[in-house]
Parts: C-alpha cells; structure tokens; sequence
C-alpha cells in the first residue's frame, strides 16, 4: 500500500506557481468558472454582486496568465489545480 501511494504522490504534478497568488476566493471562483457558470450564475452561487464576481473572474486571468476563461481553465485542469470528477 505504501509503495501504490508514493508512487501515486509521485505522479502528482506540482502546483502552479500562479496557485500560490490565488485567494481562497478567487480559487473557488476558478473552481466554478470550471463547471461553466457565467459571472452572473458565480455571483448568485457566492452570494455576492455580480461586479465583485467579474472583479473575482479578473483577477483569476491576472493571475493565471490567461487571456479568457477558456484559457484559464484548461489551465486549471492541465496543472491539476482542478481534477475531473
């Protein structure tokens, strides 16, 4: 069992360097900019207005380079930063 999970650890690839930058916030909007909710849709699962999450999805495609959400969440899921369900 020890060897299947050092050698699963080992396989994981590391983090991002734009992982660290991102709040708790901002990492959860990344999460559902993933399962394709709009601004809108993000602000109402929040609970917060829909300016703050624009402001939040911009500040995710600061961080992560990225120039659109497209870009932000294939980034996401290549870097393991989201894993498929």
């Amino acid at each position: 069992m020890r060897a299947l999970a050092a050698e699963h650890a080992r396989r994981q690839p590391a983090a991002p360097p734009w992982a660290a930058r991102l709040t708790e916030r901002e990492a959860e909007v990344l999460r559902l900019m993933a399962t394709g909710l709009t601004n809108a849709e993000i602000a109402d699962r929040l609970r917060v207005g829909p300016a703050t999450a624009k402001s939040h999805v911009a500040a995710v495609l600061a961080k992560t380079g990225a120039r659109d959400r497209t870009q932000a969440v294939i980034a996401a899921y290549e870097s393991g930063f989201i894993t498929p369900r």
